[in-house]
């Protein structure tokens, strides 16, 4: 019997990287509410990390949209990714195992909107010595849900058909974007409407 042998694609390689690193994290704190603002090196290495691959990323898929365009920040990403995805900023990531959603692109409903963790990803970045305490868990998760979106519109027909394998395991979608699952060879893909 033949095994069908899926490409693995490298931003979704990074991604599950970046989400073994916060499902280690969730051994030292306590994902919820009342931990939110609390910071570290980790959260810090991790909102950077997530951050800057979302930038890579939107990047790629402005361009993907519009083959032409030259779009290299943040506002600009939002400007022709809504323009081809207007329902993006609505976009809702569960955290089952926490009981946490998140809506990390929720600003971009407004048409100057920044997101809260992608200042606070500048602001680490930049000021780290005057705004370290940005670095926090909520930033952090937020800006992992974030590629996680961004990621899932990039790949959206192998999204679609349930092949980013392996699947994510701490990061789902909302039930208005679950669209089953599927068998591919020995795993299980997760189809997403994106």
């Amino acid at each position: 019997m033949a095994i069908q042998t899926t490409r693995i694609e490298p931003h979704w390689n990074y991604l599950l990287a970046v989400e073994l690193d916060v499902e280690i994290l969730s051994r030292y704190i306590e994902f919820e509410d009342r931990n939110f603002e609390c910071f570290s090196i980790e959260m810090a290495r991790v909102l950077l990390a997530a951050s800057a691959e979302v930038d890579v990323v939107c990047k790629q898929l402005c361009r993907k949209l519009n083959p032409p365009s030259n779009a290299h920040k943040i506002n600009q990403y939002r400007d022709e990714i809504v323009a081809a995805r207007p329902a993006f900023p609505q976009f809702e990531v569960t955290i089952p195992r926490f009981g946490l959603v998140l809506h990390p692109w929720d600003e971009w409903s407004s048409p100057d909107g920044v997101p809260f963790w992608w200042t606070a990803y500048n602001k680490t970045k930049h000021q780290r010595h005057q705004e370290y305490h940005r670095a926090n868990l909520k930033n952090a998760l937020n800006a992992v849900a974030g590629l996680f979106v961004v990621v899932l519109h990039f790949y959206n027909d192998k999204a679609r058909a349930g092949e980013l394998l392996p699947p994510a395991r701490l990061l789902r979608v909302g039930d208005q974007h679950f669209l089953g699952d599927t068998h591919q060879g020995y795993e299980f893909g997760i189809n997403y409407d994106v």
